[in-house]
């Protein structure tokens, strides 16, 4: 059964004291004459025990407000486990039972948060996949285990200037971190060629500029991806092949049949048919044949503006900055080639051909050349195969580009690396390295 509301309570008090007062002063008027001088007595007297009451009634309302206001800064602080005892069933009882189911709910929240974040921490720690997290002055606030395992010679990253950490690893992979765009590269690990995938993100975290770093190696993925890959070579040979065979073994029939007979005049279609197929299975079989057979590259000194006039030839292009002044020293045929095939592919991505660029650069012992458009860019998965051998985006694409690309680069001791440019389009750079 609820109990008399505070309001009800004080009106009660008030109209006793009051009932009192008039009860006294009219027994007070017996002995005293004067009627306001009965009044100021029987209030002297009542007074007194009024206020007496009254603190008795607020004196559970005040202890129970200090506890609420304490319960308050537990909560403001984070702690949840505050909790009221109290059996009221006045208004102030309706306010405690407020209260500790608002703590039961934050309680549960907080145990859901807790749990949520163990697992995603553990998710994190034991991904393959390195990741750091840098705040806004540079420093780690968060690694986990694959990071510490790839970088700083395995020991905590968590407090560390990051660019202390890039300057310290490895050449190339020091040179990818220390750029701000998603890129394929390889570097040497160990004593071992590794090839990662760089994404980095900005983001905002508790209102604060952060920067994610993710790192994935791709080495035995790119392994099953060329296994795979050459699957389907052969599937896709095989096909051509018997593509080309079996028209030409029924033409054959055909022709003996028409010899036989002395139709000598149809005899010439059959023939030309025959040859047809022969050179178009000729010409797909030496297409393979040529990036299965690569020669060794003969570096010679290449002087950059006979070259640029050849590549502008072909394919028009705008000059990001003069070349160096020293020559280049490399294969030029086979150099010639690559970036012709960059140049066109550079003109097909969709991007406006004034937005096709080509950068020549020297830093040390190191040539860059650099080939960028305005198209849409890779795809995070389209970047992470498209150096594999026959992969293609495009319909009727070979898928040997870039893949030639990257054996002519290698068999130079260099290396190709595919970014994503900031403000859209994609960068190909072919790294060879230069005598001193």
């Amino acid at each position: 059964m609820r109990l008399l509301s505070l309001e009800g309570k004080l009106a009660a008090a008030m109209a006793s004291a009051a009932a009192l007062a008039a009860g006294l002063t009219a027994a007070l008027l017996v002995w005293l004459p004067l009627p306001w001088a009965a009044a100021v007595v029987a209030f002297a007297v009542v007074l007194p025990v009024a206020m007496l009451a009254a603190r008795l009634m607020a004196r559970p309302v005040v202890e129970l407000i200090r506890a609420l206001s304490g319960s308050a800064v537990a909560f403001r602080d984070g702690d949840f486990s505050f909790s009221i005892a109290d059996r009221r069933r006045d208004e102030m009882g309706d306010l405690v039972a407020a209260h500790n189911q608002l703590g039961q709910v934050l309680r549960e929240q907080r145990r859901g948060l807790v749990e949520r974040e163990l697992m995603l921490d553990t998710l994190v720690q034991h991904s393959p996949t390195a990741m750091v997290l840098i705040e806004s002055g540079g420093h780690v606030v968060h690694a986990n285990l694959a990071a510490r395992a790839l970088l700083n010679h395995g020991r905590a990253l968590n407090g560390e200037r990051f660019d202390a950490i890039v300057a310290d690893a490895p050449e190339q992979l020091g040179a990818a971190l220390a750029d701000r765009e998603d890129r394929l590269f390889s570097a040497e690990i160990d004593g071992e060629e590794e090839t990662f995938h760089l994404s980095q993100r900005d983001f905002k975290l508790q209102g604060r500029a952060h920067r994610m770093v993710m790192l994935r190696r791709m080495t035995r993925e790119l392994s099953r991806q060329e296994v795979a890959t050459w699957k389907k070579v052969i599937r896709v040979i095989s096909h051509e092949i018997n593509n080309s065979l079996a028209p030409i073994s029924s033409l054959s029939h055909s022709g003996r049949e028409l010899a036989r007979r002395g139709d000598i005049a149809r005899l010439a279609t059959v023939f030309e048919t025959i040859e047809d197929r022969a050179r178009h299975l000729e010409s797909f079989i030496q297409g393979y044949a040529r990036f299965a057979r690569l020669p060794q590259p003969q570096p010679q000194a290449v002087a950059w503006a006979p070259l640029l006039e050849a590549l502008a030839a072909q394919y028009a292009f705008t000059p990001a900055g003069p070349p160096p002044a020293e020559p280049g020293w490399f294969d030029r045929t086979q150099i010639e080639q690559v970036l012709i095939n960059l140049l066109k592919n550079a003109h097909e991505a969709g991007g406006p051909p004034e937005g096709v660029e080509l950068r020549v650069s020297r830093s040390g012992r190191e040539l860059r050349i650099d080939v960028r458009d305005r198209g849409p860019g890779m795809s995070e998965t389209v970047l992470a195969h498209a150096l594999l051998p026959f992969y293609s985006t495009k319909r009727s694409g070979s898928g040997l580009g870039l893949s030639l690309a990257r054996e002519i680069a290698e068999a130079h001791g260099g290396r190709v690396q595919l970014a994503n440019r900031v403000d859209g389009g994609l960068e190909v750079s072919l790294l060879l390295p230069q005598p001193d």
